[in-house]
């Protein structure tokens, strides 16, 4: 993680857009091509030809897909790529946000202000699901980029102050918090929090990731299928999960 290599990487992207941020550009355009010129600079390798599909990043050792959303968009290309090389699917999060609202009919935009969300590593989870039966491929990671954005919204909804059901125009990133990596070949993987007892149940991974329950039993769920937790009976209606001993036959 560099933090000075991203805000040059977001420098250079919003200046050669030569327009003020938000204004005509289409939703998350800008981070992917932001992610793009931070994780390899380098053109030659983007936006290149494999297996009848155009990767975002081609390195030597490793395909990079940065995805933003909808997962399973992603498996025909997972089909082609996994069985070549390993693949990193980058996804971006936005760690503190700050909302910025365009008048369509004049143009304006509004000062700034700091939406009270604050983005975690446990947002990808309801992708993950979207391409469950691939989390077992050895050649398959995934890397969460937590960033400082501002997001740019027309005043074009159906509520009375135009604001629900808007129109995403785009999202600027103005720094890099965090990056994780997920790997679910590693018996420690950055989806299970600190703090959890052993055994555990959802309500306890609920806790101590801060998630809902919902998003808390679709985790275990993925982790269980990824061979990451054993379940080591019930309590109540609930399973008890354990962490997978890497050294168990």
């Amino acid at each position: 993680m560099n933090r000075e290599t991203f805000k040059e990487a977001c420098g250079r992207i919003i200046d050669s857009c030569g327009k003020e941020p938000g204004i005509g550009t289409l939703s998350e355009k800008t981070i992917h091509a932001v992610l793009k010129q931070y994780l390899c600079p380098d053109r030659a390798c983007q936006e290149q030809k494999v297996g009848g599909f155009i990767a975002d990043i081609r390195l030597p050792d490793r395909i990079i897909e940065i995805q933003t959303k909808g997962f399973d968009k992603l498996r025909r290309k997972l089909d082609a790529f996994l069985p070549l090389c390993p693949v990193t699917i980058v996804y971006p999060v936005a760690h503190i946000k700050y909302l910025r609202w365009i008048d369509p009919l004049t143009g304006q935009i509004s000062a700034p202000r700091k939406s009270p969300r604050q983005g975690t590593v446990y947002q990808i989870i309801p992708e993950l699901y979207k391409i469950k039966s691939y989390l077992r491929d050895p050649n398959l990671g995934f890397k969460v980029v937590l960033i400082d954005l501002e997001e740019y919204r027309m005043l074009d909804g159906w509520s009375r102050d135009k604001k629900r059901g808007s129109t995403k125009c785009d999202r600027i990133p103005s720094g890099l918090y965090d990056e994780v990596d997920i790997d679910f070949q590693e018996s420690w993987p950055a989806l299970l929090p600190d703090g959890l007892p052993d055994p555990f149940t959802s309500a306890d991974y609920k806790k101590a990731a801060r998630v809902s329950q919902g998003c808390a039993g679709t985790a275990l769920h993925i982790l269980y299928y990824a061979g990451c937790l054993t379940r080591t009976g019930k309590k109540g209606n609930s399973y008890l999960y354990r962490r997978k001993d890497p050294y168990a036959v």
